[in-house]
């Protein structure tokens, strides 16, 4: 994993010299497609106003709220699905109708129950994060080596402690994909719930400047949201190594 951050530095120049190229082959106006000039000029104009730093804050606090909600209870719901296999069948067929449905489907309803603000934001980053890390960690237990059942038996465990104390820590690493999916999906909604009724966050900033016809600062905004993603990414990563670490999994 850390092996490909070192790529970043020459990602990024390439990226930006074929932005330049297609402006310049383009022959478009800046004020319709900016050239990276052009975008680091509206950048720093968003920094000395203070709107990007606050807007970033604004939806990080969002974004975990949601997410960590959802992957919290992904996690337990899934363990319980997952090893009471009675009860997975039954509430299988439902997520399984769920699941493929868009957050932004469900935004009128959403809209309707908790109204315009905050809430639509969250309960969005919730229904996108949720179901990666549900599924991950059904699919992880239903497949845990039977050698962690017999230890366990053979040491006298039982439950809660079989559940949290052998099979979590045994199928961690099939979890954490789910948490890296999750985290795609609900930074992507994100943005799409703080464009309905939000007034602070990168979501709003994308829809505010496209409204304005600053293309300068869309492109900025579109940017930053492409860049805290990857920020995300990483951070999960390390999270993951700490508890890789704390637990003596050996990882991949």
């Amino acid at each position: 994993m850390k092996k490909n951050y070192v790529y970043i530095p020459g990602a990024f120049i390439l990226f930006v010299a074929v932005w330049e190229l297609i402006a310049l082959a383009g022959g478009w106006n800046e004020a319709l497609f900016p050239t990276p000039y052009k975008t680091a000029l509206g950048f720093g104009e968003l920094i000395y106003d203070g709107v990007l730093l606050q807007d970033i804050i604004d939806s990080l606090i969002r974004f975990i709220i949601g997410y960590v909600t959802a992957v919290v209870c992904g996690v337990f719901l899934g363990l319980f699905l997952g090893w009471y296999k009675t009860a997975g069948g039954f509430v299988n067929p439902i997520v399984q109708v769920l699941r493929p449905i868009s957050p932004t489907a469900w935004l009128p309803f959403i809209v309707l129950i908790f109204g315009i603000g905050e809430m639509p934001a969250l309960v969005v980053i919730f229904i996108a994060a949720f179901f990666p890390v549900l599924l991950s960690t059904v699919s992880a237990v239903n497949s845990i080596e039977p050698i962690y059942l017999k230890v366990a038996r053979n040491f006298g465990i039982k439950q809660p402690a079989l559940l949290f104390k052998i099979i979590l820590p045994a199928v961690f690493p099939r979890i954490a994909t789910g948490f890296h999916l999750a985290m795609g999906t609900a930074w992507v909604f994100l943005v799409v719930g703080e464009m309905v009724g939000a007034q602070t966050g990168l979501g709003f900033l994308v829809v505010d400047m496209r409204n304005n016809l600053r293309m300068d600062l869309l492109m900025v905004a579109i940017l930053v949201i492409g860049v805290m993603g990857l920020w995300l990414d990483w951070t999960i990563s390390l999270f993951e190594g700490w508890i890789y670490k704390r637990w003596g999994i050996k990882r991949v």
